[in-house]
């Protein structure tokens, strides 16, 4: 009977127990399709068990182990794949009602090399309906219905990558990959109190993975520590043929002994409208941050129409890249009402319009370029509240006796995801406390292009500083 603490172990402690005989790969595969079996439907968290895959790959990964053959620090380790990576002769629904029979002939590049790392596939994940594409309003946007929250299952788990946040989170598997094109690995990570990590745009191929917007789209790990994801992202980094925007490795190696102090710049009006619980854990976060880096506040963000640019750009390559699917009238079948129109408003985006907000990205890259040349890195909240409730439309208005902003409408927090996003620039999202109805909050740490070495190492030291990435949730119901 394997125990709670093995569901929560890191990535470095199960292969410990793997190596040391303690347990064994089909062990630890079994027991998380049963955990994902049993708590997965609750969460919405999964849409397909990979049973099959997964005790093949974890006898051959015993085998090997016994035989003195280490693949590395994955091997033996279970895993969950977002639903829009392909997986050869496995569903891949892209969280859409109209997709829910699509099986691909191949496996996504990730997948292949998460294979040869000796990494166990147990589960498609949930995800919001074509990764948010449609402009979805409200957090029951797919099939498998809402992601929820493990540490409150009345609340959102975060979208688009809404299942690997949850499942993660509630210790359905070790880690798992989610994607991201503006948020949609930081926010689930911050949703689901987990660690989430976007690499920089290329760094990761996206070879057999749906494409929503090919010049942002980015894949990268979700797991429970900040050197959980490293380890992942060193096994699926790296050139491949078959997507001709990568070129980058990634090698990790976890730094031992003292680093030099970092620079960290604390993003002006960053807790601008946050809630307070987001601003005092922020606050306290830097405090701590501040006994291993320099710190410097007010760092004035570059002012650029940083999210109506990534609007653009996602309406008009996404209506590409979803045009069959909406000239064909099966959007109608999508589960929330946006996105069951979004599309037909997307594909009449003005070439110009995209053009331009092209064009705007290189300067907007130049001038996030120059300032981060400053620092290790940019901190701020992940975002400025907790996960919203399910059951309402994120634009609904607040509820009776709620505070309204006050009129003019105020000021608001720099657009530091979608910034990155265009910018195709690396961030990490981390837990850092908790807020409104126990739900967690979260820290982000954004970087220069191939900074993830640097972004990992202050992730790690904050985390080794703090015990919030080990908090657990309460066992989700069944």
């Amino acid at each position: 009977m394997i125990g709670e603490d093995v569901f929560f172990a890191s990535i470095r402690e199960l292969g410990a127990m793997l190596r040391g005989r303690r347990l064994s790969a089909v062990d630890l595969a079994e027991a998380h399709l049963a955990r994902l079996e049993t708590y997965g439907p609750s969460l919405g968290a999964v849409v397909t068990l990979t049973r099959e895959r997964a005790l093949a790959q974890a006898h051959w990964a015993n085998q090997e182990l016994l035989a003195g053959r280490d693949r590395g620090p994955l091997h033996g380790i279970p895993w969950g794949a977002k639903d829009l990576l392909a997986t050869k002769g496995i569903p891949t629904t892209w969280g859409a009602e109209p997709l829910r029979g699509q099986v691909f002939d191949y496996d996504a590049t990730v997948v292949e090399r998460l294979d040869e790392a000796g990494a166990v596939l147990v589960a498609k994940l949930a995800m919001v309906e074509l990764a948010g594409g449609m402009g979805y309003n409200n957090p029951d946007a797919s099939f498998t219905g809402p992601g929820r929250s493990p540490w409150n299952p009345d609340h959102w788990s975060g979208g688009s990558s809404s299942g690997s946040g949850a499942a993660v989170a509630a210790g359905l598997v070790p880690f798992a990959l989610g994607s991201e094109t503006s948020g949609s690995i930081l926010t689930p990570a911050a949703f689901s109190g987990v660690t989430g990590l976007r690499p920089t745009y290329g760094l990761v191929s996206r070879h057999g993975a749906m494409a929503l917007c090919w010049t942002l789209d980015k894949l990268g790990p979700m797991a429970r520590s900040a050197d959980d994801c490293a380890l992942v992202l060193s096994a699926i980094a790296g050139p491949d043929p078959k997507d001709p925007t990568t070129g980058e490795r990634f090698h990790y190696r976890r730094r031992e002994g003292r680093d030099p102090r970092f620079r960290i710049g604390v993003i002006k009006d960053a807790t601008v409208g946050a809630e307070s619980e987001v601003e005092a854990n922020f606050r306290r976060s830097l405090e701590v941050l501040r006994e291993v880096a320099d710190v410097e506040e007010d760092i004035a963000f570059p002012d650029f129409p940083w999210g109506e640019a990534a609007g653009v750009i996602v309406d008009a390559e996404g209506a590409a890249a979803f045009r069959e699917l909406i000239e064909s009238g099966k959007v109608k079948q999508l589960r929330d009402r946006t996105d069951r129109i979004g599309g037909y408003a997307m594909i009449m985006a003005r070439a110009v319009d995209y053009l331009d907000a092209m064009r705007l990205r290189v300067p907007m890259r130049a001038a996030l370029d120059a300032l981060l040349a400053r620092y290790d890195a940019l901190v701020a909240p992940t975002r400025t509240g907790v996960a919203p409730p399910i059951g309402r439309d994120f634009d609904a208005p607040p509820p009776a006796g709620a505070p309204r902003p006050a009129e003019p409408e105020p000021p608001r927090a720099p657009d530091v995801i979608p910034a990155g996003n265009l910018a195709g620039l690396p961030a990490i999202a981390m837990p850092n406390g908790f807020g409104q109805n126990g739900l967690p909050t979260s820290l982000q740490l954004l970087g220069r292009a191939l900074s993830e070495a640097t972004l990992v190492a202050i992730a790690e030291r904050y985390q080794q500083m703090t015990d919030w990435h080990l908090k657990r949730p309460p066992a989700p119901p069944a």
